[in-house]
């Protein structure tokens, strides 16, 4: 499976993106997919997860109320719509398929190649 993220850009503090991450190759049916950010100098931490089948979501906490993540079964494509974005969302962003439930990087098995998103204040 190859993964495609694209959407991020810059936009000011209290804006709005939305995110995509579009599947070739293969489908996400059997897996969940993450969203996940790396700021400079920062290790890459979880943002969201939804699980293919059936569509449950977890966030973390720091974007809880902000950020939703999303699905299309036809498009076999995820998204993120971030809202009311603060300076401190500033950080590659990138998608990934792996197990549900799971926040840690290192067990997901494909990544898209990650886009960035700033924030100015």
């Amino acid at each position: 499976v190859q993964l495609q993220a694209s959407g991020g850009g810059l936009v000011q503090a209290g804006g709005s993106l939305r995110l995509s991450c579009a599947a070739s190759g293969g489908t996400f049916s059997n897996s969940a997919v993450g969203w996940f950010r790396q700021a400079p100098g920062k290790e890459r931490e979880f943002v969201a997860q939804i699980k293919w089948r059936g569509g449950s979501t977890v966030y973390a906490d720091s974007v809880k109320g902000r950020f939703t993540i999303s699905k299309d079964n036809a498009k076999n494509t995820v998204y993120l719509q971030m809202n009311s974005l603060k300076p401190e969302d500033t950080a590659v962003y990138y998608c990934a398929a792996g197990p549900w439930l799971i926040r840690e990087p290192r067990r997901y098995d494909f990544w898209g190649q990650g886009t960035q998103v700033t924030v100015s204040s």
